[in-house]
């Protein structure tokens, strides 16, 4: 599998996609490689925007599709192959930020209110009319519930569910992350 996140034409009808998966689950690697192809860039933006770090991204996305190779043959087809690779990435990214949290010993950040302290450059101006550069700049915490909840469309229970954050902690967090990305972006 090659390491090239270049993202392809996903022109294919949904029996080529079929087939494709069904190649793939009986262990055809060219198949899988083309699987890659299709959903490597949507699932790298996905851990772009969760993460927020260009490195720990193209890591994740090595990361999810080990797991979608091992995986493959708990996919059923109740959805599409795309809708199964989004969620196990949804999935497996926050398992990542959980076990970040851990080692850090923390789980929300405190401090979310504070601008950085420093002076700002000719890359900071340019960033803050960059939405993707000013989520990377909101605590984990504030960043992963404004995507899950007004990127991918999750519940506040859904939230709730997927991170092991009470309700109301998800829409605390949500406020906070709307009112620093205004901050970050009118700056």
């Amino acid at each position: 599998m090659t390491s090239t996140l270049a993202a392809t034409s996903v022109s294919d009808p949904k029996p080529a996609a079929d087939d494709l998966v069904a190649r793939a689950r009986q262990g055809d690697v060219r198949a899988f490689e083309s699987l890659y192809r299709a959903h490597g860039q949507a699932v790298y933006a996905l851990a772009l925007r969760l993460l927020g770090d260009d490195a720990a991204a193209r890591e994740q996305v090595q990361d999810i599709f080990v797991h979608a190779w091992e995986r493959l043959g708990s996919f059923r087809g109740d959805s599409a192959f795309a809708t199964w690779l989004h969620r196990l990435g949804v999935n497996l990214t926050l398992e990542r930020l959980r076990a970040e949290r851990r080692d850090a010993g923390r789980f929300v950040d405190d401090d979310a209110d504070d601008l950085p302290a420093r002076a700002p450059t000719g890359d900071d101006v340019h960033a803050r009319i960059d939405l993707d550069a000013a989520l990377a700049r909101l605590p984990t915490g504030a960043r992963m519930v404004f995507l899950l909840h007004d990127v991918e469309g999750y519940t506040h229970e859904e939230i709730a569910r997927l991170t092991g954050m009470a309700p109301g902690t998800a829409r605390a967090q949500l406020f906070k992350a709307r009112r620093r990305l205004m901050a970050l972006l009118e700056g």
